[in-house]
Formats: C-alpha cells, sequence, structure tokens
C-alpha cells in the first residue's frame, strides 16, 4: 500500500521507521543533527513547498530517505490506516 504525502509524493508504507512532527522534534538538538547530516547526504525530498509540518523516515532497497510534508502526523497516520 502506499501513503500519499502531498505534491504526488508517496511512498510504500511497508518502508516508513517512522513518522515525526516536525515542530515537536525539531527542539531536540539531536534531531536537528540528523536532518541536518541527512540532507547533506542528499536524502532529502520535499513534498511541498509551503513549511512542513512532519517527516517521514523510509527505508527499502537498502537506501534511506526522508521526506518533509506538509501534512501532520495525524492525518498521514489516519491515511495510513485507511
Amino acid at each position: 500500500m502506499y501513503l500519499h504525502l502531498g505534491k504526488g509524493c508517496v511512498a510504500r508504507t511497508d518502508e516508513i521507521v517512522g513518522i515525526f512532527d516536525l515542530d515537536i522534534t525539531s527542539q531536540s538538538h539531536l534531531t536537528r543533527k540528523y536532518l541536518a547530516v541527512a540532507e547533506k547526504a542528499g536524502e532529502v525530498t520535499s513534498a511541498s513547498d509551503d513549511l512542513p509540518r512532519s517527516f517521514v523516515v523510509c527505508e527499502g532497497g537498502g537506501k534511506r530517505s526522508l521526506i518533509l510534508s506538509p501534512m501532520n502526523t495525524a492525518t498521514l497516520l489516519k491515511r495510513a490506516e485507511e
């Protein structure tokens, strides 16, 4: 099954490692460091032209990716459960 993350970006649900609220998690210096390292490694994709509200970490085929989404975590969870 696939989860729509915004702006035509989808992720396979079996490859999703976690869905995180960007406002809450970005308060931690460890999360900010993780996001910076992922961006430098070219693993970050934006699913919106607006400010992101959440990020989704995916891993599949030996590759890790991080997708910034304009949707909040509750919306993404609801979509994943449907």
